[in-house]
């Protein structure tokens, strides 16, 4: 049992940190400020209870930076973060009980991993005697909200976001605390630096650091920027990878410096409507749709949704795999967008069901494969988005494409990047080419290479399987699969 408190505000509350790290519309943060009692913040690096969803390492390169920045804005309210490492099981009851916290509050998650963690952890500190309270700050919907007709969960996107705007949001924005208070005596914390999350040989965050600025002010500054800027044309520009036209949001809304409650909000406060408010408003629908399903179907990114992949014919294609990987399979938009996720940890979304789709559909590779690539190297790696996106191109998954729709790389980029500013930005050595062949280097005749310094199987691969052969190959294998359930 915790030790008696002189009095119940004596009692300090341990704010447990984790895909939350703002101090804004921080549902756990603001209810703790609100008791007045002293408040302890932690976050625990837990690598162990993810089992193989332990962050990769782009993601632990966004954590160090976005640690140092809550810490920052924790202690200009009076307050700092407390760094702690190992299993939460262990560590979360063991610092309660070393600070005589008489409550302690969290933001919820919904990964399978983090349910049964947090279930367990409740049950164990309420045996101590102390509070537990949860909230939302990740969704705008709690997945037990949004239900179709029969009180089961929606499997296609269209219905589910209909039902969801009809209901609309879960909970209402929580108060910036204007102060923290501090326990009385200082609590012990781990050094950030100790916990090794950056690179160091080779160190290849560099890109990283150009594109980024993690922590809650630069999620905001990315936020306004978009609507100042870029919001006003998205819906007809937002498939152009060459340019900035989406936000970019992505690893500021998976590490909650930002929330979706709080874009919600301020693209009604600024009397944003029309199609590309509602468009961009919509892909928050897809993030939700994919956490929805994630909560619902915990295996999604183990299991194929649909069972009848189970028994497909994926290829062992060691070489295409790395080639795909390194950004080597003579397709240019294809290769200039693995380039750009290695470079800057991100890629546009456009790019990214072309590199998925060439992935599973060209090279006939386990969409787990492509799913386990980009938990390494995104920073906005998401459990329930990455396993819905891939199930989607591979057409395993909810809602998904047709098995039929197979990416072709060439229109794809001839179409979506027609002056190449985005191939020649990532794939130089071939950036003097005409437009009419940087997609397709392969049919240019020897004078045009020569003319652009491009040596094909040299200075740039040719492709490394034909598109109607690859195409006729996939098409034939997924037209074996059984009827869709």
């Amino acid at each position: 049992m915790p030790p008696a408190p002189t009095s119940a505000s004596a009692a300090p509350v341990l704010v447990w940190f984790r895909q939350d790290l703002r101090v804004a519309d921080n549902p756990a943060l603001a209810a703790a400020a609100q008791t007045g009692a002293p408040v302890v913040c932690l976050y625990l690096l837990d690598d162990e209870t993810p089992g193989p969803w332990r962050m990769g390492g782009a993601s632990r390169w966004w954590l160090h930076h976005s640690l140092e920045a809550l810490d920052a804005d924790l202690r200009r309210l009076g307050g700092g973060l407390i760094l702690r490492r190992g299993p939460a099981a262990a560590v979360v009851p063991a610092l309660a009980a070393e600070i005589g916290a008489g409550a302690v509050y969290w933001n919820r998650c919904y990964e399978p991993f983090a349910v049964a963690r947090d279930t367990a952890l409740k049950a164990a500190l309420q045996a101590d005697g102390r509070a537990v309270r949860s909230f939302n700050s990740a969704l705008l919907f709690e997945p037990w909200d949004v239900r179709n007709g029969s009180g089961e969960a929606f499997k296609v996107y269209s219905p589910f976001w209909r039902a969801a705007l009809k209901k609309g949001p879960s909970r209402s924005l929580a108060a910036t605390p204007a102060r923290l208070p501090a326990p009385a005596k200082p609590v012990p914390s781990d050094a950030l630096g100790s916990w090794r999350l950056l690179p160091t040989k080779p160190d290849w965050a560099g890109g990283l650091r150009a594109a980024w600025t993690p922590g809650e002010a630069g999620a905001k500054a990315r936020f306004d920027a978009f609507c100042e800027r870029t919001l006003q044309g998205y819906a007809a520009d937002r498939n152009i990878p060459g340019r900035v036209t989406t936000s970019a949001l992505s690893p500021h809304l998976h590490f909650g410096e930002i929330s979706p409650l709080q874009i919600w909000s301020a693209v009604e406060a600024r009397g944003l409507a029309g199609k590309d408010a509602d468009k961009f408003v919509s892909e928050l629908g897809w993030r939700e749709f994919s956490h929805h399903l994630l909560f619902d179907f915990p295996d999604l990114p183990d299991r194929n949704w649909r069972t009848q992949f189970d028994d497909f014919p994926w290829a062992d294609d060691p070489a295409g795999i790395e080639a795909w990987k390194r950004g080597r399979t003579g397709y240019p938009i294809v290769d200039a967008g693995m380039r750009e996720l290695w470079t800057t940890g991100w890629m546009h979304n456009r790019v990214r069901m072309v590199v998925a789709s060439f992935l599973i559909k060209h090279l006939m590779t386990d969409w787990r494969v492509g799913q386990d690539w980009f938990w390494d190297t995104l920073v906005d790696a998401d459990l329930a988005n990455n396993a819905a996106s891939w199930q989607w191109v591979a057409g395993s998954g909810a809602d998904a494409a047709p098995y039929f729709r197979i990416f072709n790389p060439v229109s794809q980029g001839e179409t979506y990047d027609p002056d190449g500013a985005y191939v020649r930005r990532w794939v130089p050595e071939i950036a003097r080419l005409p437009n009419a062949l940087l997609h397709r280097p392969w049919e240019a005749d020897a004078a045009a290479l020569r003319a652009a310094g491009v040596t094909l199987g040299e200075t740039y691969p040719r492709p490394i399987i034909d598109h109607a052969t690859a195409r006729a190959r996939a098409l034939a294998a997924f037209e074996h699969l059984p009827k869709r359930g």
